[in-house]
């Protein structure tokens, strides 16, 4: 089946997302912007654009009519506007929102819906929850899951050893905003920047500790069935006791634009990055103790001729993997579809997925 799809958000995601699907023979693909400098840089790549107002639903409904899918990578506060618009034209619907009362937004949406609303398909949320989701699925008994996933600059600088690599709004979000989580069985929610720890990979050490959004639904799935559950943000090793300054003792959390403002203009791009997924389960199999980890690590690399980031790749192949799931009839084709309900195996062989195969996603296991 051929589906034609509209990306709504000419940034750098959504160029990834758009470059991958002109290279697909399954796919034709418009990108649909209000800022009409990036939509020229989008018709120079040879894709079709379209100028938007993604803030007025019903104009914007009109504008998606006829696509058989819409995949919204424009800010978290655009999202309750972009379903609804897509489920007036009768358009499968995906995103890649942190945000967890965007996400309960497009649940609202999805109840009544002829077509598939899919919101949290990136990175984490995303790939990370049907990672989770599948090394959980091998106990007979899950214990406990921790997912920690960090999107990190290869040469780190400055202070807070970082670099922008993607939506700032979003990181901010991650910071801010209370986290999802399983504790001693029961669904609660935590405080951002806690529960730190040490993690090593490769020779390299980093710090991880909690950060809201990157379960999605996980958390609602795995409710009475594991004890502990948790996401937790991977940085290097010093990021976090900057992070409290900031936030907690000179009051940033409370003037998120300002941080922004300060984030922007002092933390500088970079394509030269590096995306780490590291997903650890206990619990019993076959009567035994036993705990398995799911590692996934991706650089940047060139696509059709032109260099990418590792977050861009990573969060790309992370919606279309499951919009080509999707398309091909493997995942439900109406309602609110969780990112747990996705098989990695499935996932990891479509044409998008396999791009987490050069990170080489790998299993390591041991009795506990």
């Amino acid at each position: 089946m051929f589906w034609n799809v509209c990306v709504v958000g000419a940034g750098k995601i959504g160029q990834m997302i758009a470059t991958l699907l002109k290279g697909s023979p399954n796919y034709s693909v418009t990108v649909a912007d209000h800022d009409l400098k990036a939509l020229g840089d989008i018709s120079k790549m040879g894709i079709g654009t379209r100028q938007i107002d993604a803030n007025e639903a019903d104009g914007l409904a009109r504008e998606l009519t006829g696509f058989d899918a819409v995949i919204s990578a424009a800010p978290f506060f655009l999202t309750p506007s972009i379903a609804k618009a897509s489920k007036a034209a009768g358009a499968h619907y995906f995103d890649l929102t942190e945000d967890v009362a965007a996400t309960n937004a497009v649940r609202e949406l999805a109840g009544d819906s002829a077509t598939a609303f899919m919101p949290q398909c990136g990175l984490a949320p995303g790939f990370v929850g049907i990672a989770g989701a599948s090394l959980a699925a091998e106990f007979d008994q899950i214990d406990s899951l921790h997912m920690r996933v960090g999107a990190l600059p290869l040469y780190p600088t400055n202070a807070l050893k970082y670099n922008l690599t993607w939506s700032t709004d979003g990181l901010i979000n991650e910071y801010c905003n209370p986290c999802d989580a399983i504790v001693n069985g029961k669904l609660v929610k935590t405080a951002p920047l806690e529960n730190y720890e040490i993690l090593g990979h490769d020779g390299v050490e980093y710090e991880c500790f909690n950060t809201s959004g990157g379960l999605g639904t996980l958390p609602e799935t795995l409710e009475g069935k594991a004890r502990d559950v948790s996401y937790r943000s991977i940085r290097y090793p010093g990021h976090c006791d900057i992070l409290k300054l900031l936030l907690n003792d000179l009051g940033l959390e409370r003037r998120r634009d300002l941080l922004k403002e300060i984030f922007e203009a002092a933390l500088p791009r970079t394509d030269q990055d590096v995306v780490l997924v590291y997903c650890t389960a206990k619990g019993v199999i076959d009567g035994v103790l036993r705990e398995k980890s799911l590692i996934n690590k991706s650089f940047a690399r060139t696509i059709n001729g032109q260099v990418w980031s590792a977050i861009q790749v990573t969060t790309a192949a992370g919606v279309l993997g499951v919009v080509d799931l999707m398309r091909i009839g493997a995942l439900p084709s109406k309602g609110f579809v969780r990112q747990e309900q996705v098989k990695l195996d499935d996932f990891l062989n479509t044409e998008f997925g396999q791009l987490y195969r050069v990170g080489d996603v790998t299993e390591q296991n041991k009795a506990a």
